[in-house]
């Protein structure tokens, strides 16, 4: 796996782990499981929380999909996979040549 790879998984990992914080604190309209803490979302950053809140998770959304977009290049172009698959490619060509060299002498008698 390259170092880019390795960066935009773990980018991934942050970004979705805050996500979840940042929905469950917000509260619904509903009431739901934000309520479930005493309104601790608006308790802690004010009653315009809200909107705020809002915002900030279709910014934390878009940047997850990024991301998500980004290592699924990464791995199209073989960025993240290529020394694995270049191993598994030469090991199977091998084994092909072998096959080949032990039916060919068979297929002749």
């Amino acid at each position: 796996m390259t170092f880019w790879a390795v960066i935009l998984y773990a980018a991934v990992i942050l970004v979705a782990i805050l996500l979840i914080a940042l929905i469950l604190v917000q509260q619904s309209k509903g009431g739901g499981f934000g309520g479930a803490f005493g309104g601790l979302g608006e308790s802690i950053l004010g009653a315009q929380a809200g909107s705020h809140l809002t915002k900030l998770t279709v910014i934390l959304s878009t940047i997850f999909f990024v991301l998500v977009l980004a290592i699924a290049v990464l791995i199209s172009h073989g960025g993240a996979t290529k020394s694995s698959d270049a191993a598994i490619d030469s090991l199977l060509s091998q084994e092909a040549a072998k096959t080949v060299e032990t039916t060919a002498p068979a297929a002749k008698k």
